[in-house]
């Protein structure tokens, strides 16, 4: 039996295990006192969903079969929201060049800085999702008072009307929502992760 985790090809000792999911479960079992989690599994190349996930446990184990998990542990969430909150810190500061960018012709270097807005909080929303698996970060990431998801519901309606004044290459309202609106919450998460998150 070949098992890879992330990745990395992994030498293990079976006991008494003889099927797929006797196996997963052992090794769920030591991931979680490292503060880890299994969140892809695949057997034999071939990806399994968790609605199939019961019929591949039944599976026995031979020298052909080949695991590959994908594990995430708390410290890799930490480190993307620390990650995240330098770059919500450096795109809070940029974004008040927005609004003189914008009204001065100078599109492109307006446009580069939302593309990595879109991709920062894309980034920072992802995580957050994952963190659930560790409730524990989850519930300490407080931003303004809120949770993420109460925060993220208020903060989508203003993303949105950003959205449309781009379209609508409304300059002004651009750059008041990047400077009054964006920015402030921008920081706010950063303050978040820094006072909720951070040893």
């Amino acid at each position: 039996m070949e098992f890879f985790v992330n990745g990395e090809k992994i030498s293990i000792t079976l006991e008494n295990e003889q099927t797929v999911g006797e196996v997963l479960k052992a090794f769920e079992q030591e991931a979680e006192k490292n503060e880890a989690t299994t969140i892809g599994i695949k057997i034999n190349g071939k990806r399994i969903p968790a609605e199939e996930f019961d019929d591949a446990a039944k599976q026995p184990v031979d020298e052909n079969l080949k695991i590959e998990l994908q594990v995430l542990s708390k410290a890799d969430v930490l480190e993307s929201f620390e990650s995240a909150r330098t770059k919500f810190q450096e795109l809070a500061e940029k974004l008040h060049e927005v609004p003189v960018a914008l009204q001065s012709g100078k599109d492109r270097e307006a446009n580069q800085l939302i593309a990595q807005l879109a991709e920062a909080i894309d980034g920072f929303c992802h995580t957050s999702a994952l963190s659930a698996l560790f409730p524990e970060v989850y519930e300490r990431l407080v931003i303004n008072g809120q949770s993420v998801t109460s925060f993220f519901e208020e903060f989508a309606p203003i993303m949105a009307d950003f959205e449309e004044s781009l379209k609508s290459k409304d300059t002004v309202t651009s750059g008041d929502l990047c400077e009054y609106e964006i920015a402030p919450r921008l920081e706010q998460i950063a303050q978040a992760i820094q006072s909720g998150l951070s040893e």
